[in-house]
């Protein structure tokens, strides 16, 4: 295994990472409120890093998402690389893949995904869906949603055909409510295609997490340092550099099996059980770190206009998207049971 970033994975993110920084500051995402930050879009498609995941991989595109989650960048950028460019360039016909990639490329179009199958919607032997998506990440801010239904096949629907209604989730994500009634869809990929998008979006996914982590503790640290309790720095205390320590761990463990899934499946190995793992960890892990990027605050952690809090949601929302622990954790053992683990 050598995780070590290409020449283009690394320009890739440290032009991520510049333009995260300068424009997802805590004045502008507070601003934001609940949606998405339109400027910040704008600045990564014109930077091309949408369509640089084509060319740089899954473990490029969790690079990249790393540097979103250090900031909470409200952005529709995983919804659309993992859902959108890597679905259609993997399970597509030729004919869909001229006809999506372009936009996707360039971010005038957005995807994102109605996933995992939860059974409430229905294909009809004409293609036409019913059924109710309770919420669906950045579908306010999507022009087509991928939507897995309840036989795992995949369908493209344009959001403009379906009924949307906003909902609010623990994290910022510009959710909503996809309402279909015989809604028009085209089918996407195959009877494959279903398990290697939630594998990918779990990579992913896990991705972002370590990235959440990765800010937490950072502004934990900065906070223990400069804070003083009895003329010495918090940072200072055993028992604060041990939660301090711990974090630590529990980031990288999430970061290095996010890390190992995605090369595995740019190298074309198998890697479902590594995505699991990988989504175990972002589950179980990242839900401590964000607790402890908190705690290690103070009373400032309690201020839900504190930066760290925004954290502190994004890591709550990712614990449980895609499967809590312990639903991963069962669809492991299931896999290794049935002799399926690589």
């Amino acid at each position: 295994m050598d995780f070590t970033p290409t020449e283009e994975q690394a320009a890739a993110r440290d032009l991520a990472r510049e333009i995260f920084t300068d424009l997802a500051t805590p004045e502008r995402l507070a601003a934001a409120g609940t949606g998405s930050d339109a400027k910040l879009w704008k600045a990564l498609c014109a930077a091309g890093l949408p369509g640089a995941v084509e060319d740089i991989g899954l473990l490029g595109l969790v690079l990249l998402l790393e540097e979103q989650g250090r900031v909470t960048a409200q952005v529709p950028f995983a919804a659309s690389c993992v859902y959108g460019l890597l679905v259609v360039a993997a399970h597509g016909t030729a004919e869909q893949r001229d006809r999506l990639l372009p936009a996707l490329r360039q971010g005038s179009a957005v995807m994102t995904g109605a996933l995992p199958a939860r059974g409430g919607v229905e294909a009809s032997a004409e293609g036409a869906l019913s059924g109710t998506v309770t919420w669906v990440p950045w579908l306010r801010d999507a022009t087509q949603v991928l939507v897995a239904a309840a036989d795992r096949t995949l369908w493209l629907v344009r959001v403009a055909d379906a009924r949307v209604e906003p909902v609010e989730l623990t994290a910022p994500w510009a959710a909503g409510r996809l309402v279909l009634d015989r809604t028009p869809a085209e089918r996407l990929g195959g009877a494959a295609a279903y398990d290697d998008v939630r594998a990918v979006a779990r990579t992913a996914f896990a991705g972002l997490q370590a990235g959440v982590c990765a800010g937490s503790l950072a502004r934990a640290v900065a906070h223990t340092n400069e804070r003083e309790q009895f003329g010495r720095p918090l940072a200072a205390k055993q028992g604060v550099q041990l939660r301090a320590a711990d974090a630590h761990m529990d980031t990288e463990a999430i970061r290095v099996t996010a890390y190992e899934a995605a090369w595995r499946r740019d190298t074309g190995l198998p890697y479902d059980t590594h995505a699991l793992t990988a989504a175990w960890w972002a589950s179980e892990a990242g839900k401590r770190v964000v607790h402890t990027g908190q705690h290690l605050h103070g009373g400032m952690g309690a201020d839900l206009d504190h930066p760290v809090h925004r954290h502190f949601l994004w890591g709550r929302q990712l614990d449980a998207y895609l499967g809590c622990g312990s639903e991963v954790l069962e669809e492991l053992g299931a896999l290794i049971a049935r002799g399926e683990s690589a």
